[in-house]
């Protein structure tokens, strides 16, 4: 049996035996460890028996679920994605750590085992993730994100893979440093190059998770009111409330204060009311029981009216309240109600409104007021025959 230098690769973690090594080595062991063999092989049977039964527990979790609706589903879909082979390397592995088998046979099954299990951890990684990222969007009701979990699975897959290969290549022997340095160069110039893109990317995905709203909630941004109709990978699109359709991009929309107006109990409204200065002051003090009463009238909910300052033309009073719901036209419909039963109760009660007047008084020169106009004369008839 020739030996290798270091320099051929004597450190290397796994050097393959000869095919006639192994093969006779395999065939001694046969021979002198029939009956515990014969055990582990049993043992190994259940083991198989097992995780086959476990996977089909799985499936059953899958079946009983909508995908993607319950953690239930996301951990049925992991483990059905269990392999035959995972299953038939466990079992391996497990004769041979029973039954202490020549050192090429052991090599061999313990490198095999190994190169099985990283990509069966690679697969259940990328399941795990991808049961997640469906449970957020079907939960969250994102369909624009739903139809593009193509492009997320193949990101995802592509990563847990490329670790999978590189862990594999380091139990070859293979010196993946310069590799490593590479990928992580390469990645740096691709990330540079599409900041933008990746930019826009991880504010889809903070959509997805964090859930600030989903498609078809009425938000205002900015000065943009309107419904979401679809939010993507690259932008959210808004319908406004004047009809037409605002495209945003991902990282814009996240960067300012969004206010999601569906999840409100109520919308509220304000009113700012002026009376004259020459109202009676009890009429003014029952101002605020007035404004109660239209809008309890009416069913919407009173929050609080009161004196707020003097004007320059007027007695200042405020109105607020409540209109149940979310439904914007609702509301303004209700708005309209109250401003029409406001007049109409200040018009029966004999309540002037206050707009902006201007009187301009004139003095004597004693400083007395007199009027900005000369007293008029009488007119005397003059008799044309007299």
């Amino acid at each position: 049996m020739s030996t290798a230098s270091p320099a051929n690769g004597a450190d290397l973690p796994f050097r393959p035996p000869r095919v006639d090594q192994l093969a006779g080595e395999t065939v001694g062991w046969f021979q002198t460890n029939g009956v515990n063999l014969l055990i582990a092989c049993l043992a190994g049977a259940v083991i198989v028996i097992a995780l086959i039964g476990l996977r089909r527990i799985g499936r059953r979790f899958l079946r009983g679920s909508e995908v993607g609706a319950d953690w239930r589903a996301i951990l049925g879909r992991v483990i059905d994605k269990t392999g035959t082979l995972f299953i038939i390397a466990v079992a391996g592995q497990l004769v041979t750590g029973y039954t202490n088998p020549p050192a090429a046979v052991d090599d061999t099954a313990t490198f095999l085992f190994t190169v099985i299990a990283v990509f069966q951890g690679a697969i259940w990684a990328r399941e795990l993730v991808l049961g997640f990222v469906e449970h957020r969007t079907v939960a969250g009701e994102h369909e624009g994100l739903a139809s593009a979990l193509g492009i997320i699975r193949l990101l995802v897959t592509t990563v847990f893979f490329a670790i999978a290969l590189l862990v594999v290549l380091d139990n070859l022997g293979v010196n993946i440093t310069g590799l490593v340095a590479g990928l992580g160069v390469g990645g740096i110039a691709i990330g540079l190059a599409a900041q933008g893109i990746f930019a826009d990317l991880f504010a889809a995905l903070s959509i997805l998770f964090d859930r600030p709203f989903r498609r078809g909630d009425a938000v205002t941004y900015d000065t943009t009111t309107g419904s979401v109709e679809a939010i993507g990978l690259k932008s959210t699109r808004i319908r406004s409330i004047t009809g037409e359709e605002r495209i945003i991009s991902n990282t814009n929309l996240l960067n300012k204060e969004i206010s999601n107006n569906s999840r409100r109990d109520a919308r509220r409204f304000k009113f700012a009311i002026g009376v004259v200065y020459q109202t009676d002051p009890d009429a003014a003090a029952g101002i605020p029981d007035l404004l109660k009463g239209i809008v309890e009238g009416l069913g919407h909910k009173f929050v609080r009216s009161g004196f707020v300052g003097f004007g320059a033309s007027s007695l200042d009073f405020e109105l607020e309240f409540d209109v149940a719901g979310t439904d914007y036209q609702i509301a303004y419909d209700a708005r309209h109600s109250v401003g029409m039963a406001v007049l109409k109760r200040f018009n029966e009660a004999g309540l002037e409104f206050a707009y902006p007047t201007q009187t301009t008084f004139t003095a004597a020169p004693d400083g007395r007021m007199v009027m900005p106009y000369a007293e008029v004369q009488p007119v005397r008839t003059v008799n044309s025959a007299g």
